[in-house]
């Protein structure tokens, strides 16, 4: 009998039973077919599509939306893309369809833990224990978590109780190389090209630069970056012939960062670059790609340019292998100097004052101006709100107006947001990188805003292509140039990564 009948028909027609009957083969196919995507997503899950599990997981629950298992598996799918509040909101949802469903508790205590709230995770994993007592994950991520508090109220007191930085503790002069090094030497401490190119091979053949020339390179970009504003003006010699580089997110792949000099040759003072945030974590050779970009910063300080990014942060860097990978190649000293010398970079770049370059995005608020931003106090680790976070976390969006961000810090904005702000500070567009990208690049808000990432198949899975942005001085014009992913060490991604994102659907 068709639904057409039972809508026609009387209650008298229709046996009660029949009609219970009928609704429960239809809830009992609702949940059929909310299974089957689900299990297409979790395929996809496994092979790193993301973005097509989270699609599926969202059609799945269309068809059962009381099903905390969807809410889970698309919260983790979100947290491998970085969504944190989205990844935040679905964990709460499966929270609020089964109280009891500990991987929902799992999510939400990794997503606060992206956040930096490692207060709200410790919360969580309680009451983990407190549903199933004998949890030993639980029990051993629940120290993690008052581990990192202690740190953090420590590193808080450190931070008012004195006044050293931990740059001014190291003494490079005073170290001896290891009797075995048989890398590159900085003579009377100075970078060199040679210097560099013989750095560049020796990573190449899986080998370490000496701590002493590590730090004499960290020592050196510091003081460099100290010196900037927040926003660095730089000029590009306004000719058809000059010629200057963006490169976006780069996230510790060394080798297709080497292959962007192949492409596009080795920077010089003819062949200006700059990189723009998230040098490190994810990719495990991230130690290689920040010492070989800071080299090249100590060898052009005038010419190569290098903003922060979200991922040059504490809360990232424990996160997503950072501080793993310097304390297993070097040490939790040299993790510390990294730290510091990250809160020095600046946050933006003018070029030309045409060209407006910063990680993340723009502003909460249409008043913000080129000088709010050369004044932001920036010698910090990123706060939750205000201009140096969204500068950090923002993202655009297709739609008009603002909106909260995916992420869970920043914003999200539309094209109105970035047409008024590039006509109240004179610009012709922006460019940003923070997110990936299918071609390496996309063009949005009617060619005002451009996003660059310079990752290929990111993370050895998603298949992206990378891109960077030449343009010369006088057109400002972006032209760019794509490529795909080149061979590289037999080192998985995250490698050094905490365990925390180690969680499965």
């Amino acid at each position: 009998m068709s639904s057409a009948t039972f809508a026609c028909s009387s209650p008298a027609e229709t046996p009660p039973s029949e009609t219970l009957a009928s609704q429960d083969n239809g809830n009992d196919g609702r949940i059929a077919m909310a299974c089957t995507l689900k299990e297409t997503a979790n395929q996809h899950f496994k092979d790193q599509d993301y973005l097509q599990a989270i699609l599926l997981y969202s059609q799945a629950i269309s068809y059962d939306d009381t099903s905390a298992t969807l809410y889970s598996n698309r919260s983790i799918a979100h947290l491998r893309l970085e969504n944190f509040g989205y990844a935040l909101s679905d964990a709460t949802k499966a929270i609020e369809c089964d109280p009891n469903y500990v991987k929902g508790y799992y999510r939400r205590a990794a997503a606060h833990m992206a956040l930096g709230k490692y207060r709200e995770s410790l919360k969580d994993f309680e009451h983990i224990l407190r549903i199933n007592p004998s949890n030993k994950e639980a029990r051993l991520r629940l120290n993690e978590c008052k581990r990192l508090i202690r740190k953090q109220a420590f590193e808080k007191a450190i931070s008012v109780d004195c006044e050293k930085s931990i740059a001014s503790t190291i003494d490079p002069d005073s170290m001896e190389c290891e009797s075995n090094y048989d890398g590159p030497h900085l003579v009377n401490g100075q970078v060199t090209l040679e210097f560099v190119q013989a750095l560049i091979e020796t990573f190449k053949q899986g080998k370490k630069l000496d701590k002493k020339y590590a730090y004499m390179i960290i020592l050196q970009v510091a003081d460099l970056f100290r010196k900037c504003n927040s926003l660095v003006d730089v000029t590009i010699p306004q000719t058809e012939y000059s010629k200057f580089t963006v490169c976006g997110d780069i996230h510790g792949q060394y080798f297709d960062l080497l292959n962007i000099f192949r492409l596009n040759e080795l920077p010089s003072e003819t062949n200006p670059y700059l990189f723009n945030g998230d040098f490190v974590d994810r990719g495990s050779f991230s130690v290689e790609c920040i010492l070989t970009l800071f080299a090249f910063k100590a060898l052009y300080p005038d010419h190569f340019f290098m903003s922060r990014g979200n991922h040059e942060s504490q809360t990232m860097n424990q996160m997503y292998g950072f501080e793993g990978e310097v304390k297993s190649k070097y040490s939790s000293t040299m993790y510390d100097l990294f730290t510091e010398t990250f809160n020095l970079l600046p946050l933006a770049h003018c070029l030309n004052k045409r060209v407006l370059v910063m990680h993340g995005g723009l502003f909460s608020s249409d008043t913000v101006t080129l000088d709010d931003i050369r004044k932001v106090d920036r010698f910090r680790q990123p706060p939750d709100e205000g201009i140096m976070c969204e500068l950090l976390w923002s993202d655009p969006m297709n739609k008009h107006g603002r909106a909260p961000s995916k992420r869970g810090v920043g914003i999200q904005f539309g094209p109105d947001v970035t047409h008024n702000f590039c006509k109240f500070n004179n610009l012709d567009y922006i460019i940003r990188s923070h997110e990936v990208k299918h071609q390496g690049y996309e063009v949005a808000h009617h060619g005002k805003m451009i996003t660059v990432f310079s990752a290929p198949n990111y993370c050895d899975a998603i298949g992206n292509q990378g891109a960077f942005i030449n343009m010369n001085g006088k057109y400002m014009i972006p032209d760019y140039i794509t490529y795909s992913e080149v061979p590289h060490p037999d080192v998985k991604p995250m490698a050094y990564a905490s365990s925390f994102f180690g969680l499965r659907s």
